[in-house]
């Protein structure tokens, strides 16, 4: 009796495979035992930077704040510690976001802050 190979389960795995390296320059989208490690070495990378760009974002609003801040004459650890010294819940992205958009409300919250 022959063996049965199921060729189309693994024809759609290839296949599979193949599609989702779509758009890797040369034998990484053509070659399926290459494209098989750059997906999954992709595939990390985009475990690891899910996290990454949580801190980057951090990064970015407490820069963005900082330099609101310096325009009030204070500094982002002073702001920081005066709206916990006042119980203010507001977080950096709220905060980050006043700071751009609408800088009189900043202003407002960094005179209650430091009041």
């Amino acid at each position: 009796m022959p063996r049965s190979q199921n060729k189309v389960a693994s024809h759609r795995r290839r296949k599979r495979i193949l599609a989702n390296a779509k758009g890797y320059w040369g034998a990484r989208s053509k070659v399926l035992t290459i494209a098989k490690h750059h997906i999954d070495k992709g595939l990390q990378y985009a475990y690891r930077d899910r996290k990454t760009k949580k801190r980057t974002f951090r990064q970015l609003w407490i820069t963005r704040i900082n330099a609101a801040a310096r325009l009030h004459g204070t500094t982002y650890s002073r702001l920081i510690a005066g709206l916990d010294r006042k119980e203010v819940d507001i977080n950096r992205k709220i905060l980050a976001d006043l700071a751009v958009s609408n800088p009189e409300a900043f202003a407002e919250v960094v005179k209650f802050a430091l009041a």
